[in-house]
């Protein structure tokens, strides 16, 4: 059987920068795709969506990521760095995303998981990124497809 990825944007279009990771699958879904990748827009992202996550085995976040570093500082990050790093600020998402994991887990699946985020500069009411996260945005999603093929060629 084949291994299948998720690609999953999640964050809030309406806080300006917070909404990086779902722009980003905004821009990814107009390329073409193997079949074992699906991206979706995750939005806010709530633990509605935990039942997706038992049909993958890598699951790839895309999000706005507070670590303390300049804006626009990309960060890659694994499920490790999320329960044990005091450096990095865990969100709402996170917290979402770690609880739906463990359900999952629960019910007998272990998918892998990788966060690619930018370090924000702006977390205001405003409808797309500010000009410091549009100048790194080509930039970020360079490293996605990176992190995509380099996780679909350690399965073949």
């Amino acid at each position: 059987m084949q291994k299948r990825l998720l690609v999953l944007g999640i964050g809030n279009i309406l806080l300006k920068d917070e909404g990086v990771g779902v722009f980003a699958v905004k821009e990814l879904l107009k390329e073409s795709w193997p079949s074992n990748v699906d991206i979706i827009d995750g939005g806010t992202f709530t633990q509605d969506l935990f039942h997706l996550f038992e049909q993958y085995d890598h699951i790839l976040v895309l999000d706005c990521v507070k670590g303390g570093k300049a804006p626009g500082t990309i960060y890659k990050l694994g499920r490790d760095d999320l329960l044990y790093n005091e450096k990095q600020s865990i969100s709402l998402h996170d917290i979402d995303l770690l609880d739906s994991l463990q359900m999952v887990e629960l019910m007998g699946k272990k998918p892998s998981l990788t966060v690619l985020g930018v370090e924000p500069y702006e977390l205001c009411w405003h409808l797309g990124l500010s000009p410091e996260l549009e100048s790194v945005f080509p930039k970020f999603l360079e490293v996605v497809r990176t992190e995509i093929n380099t996780i679909l060629k350690e399965w073949t």
